[in-house]
């Protein structure tokens, strides 16, 4: 029987922001959004970042984004430093580990 190849481990950062949609988070804040885009940039074109955006249904009334990082320690130093994170904008953020099973 063959072995299992090894999956490619992702680490998955779940904010949520105290903005009730993108709009109002793009009216309030453009600069922290400015900021908060290119910093995502500098990281994907680092190799850190694999993904990042927000989700457009709000169910619990506020805004919710994600991103995927290629290391556990690169997705803390991402949620930690982020503009949204820094000017207290983000209620709370996890990182989760993921396994890409299509890897």
């Amino acid at each position: 029987m063959a072995e299992p190849s090894k999956q490619a481990r992702y680490y998955v950062v779940f904010f949520d922001i105290d903005y009730p949609s993108i709009p109002a988070a793009i009216a309030d804040a453009p600069a922290a959004l400015m900021a908060h885009k290119q910093r995502a940039q500098a990281w994907q074109e680092q190799g850190k970042l694999v993904m990042a955006g927000a989700f457009q249904d709000t169910p619990e009334g506020r805004l919710n984004s994600m991103a995927v990082l290629t290391s556990r320690e690169a997705a803390e130093d991402f949620a930690a430093g982020d503009p949204f994170v820094l000017s207290g904008k983000v209620l709370r953020w996890q990182v989760r580990e993921w396994n890409n099973m299509l890897a």
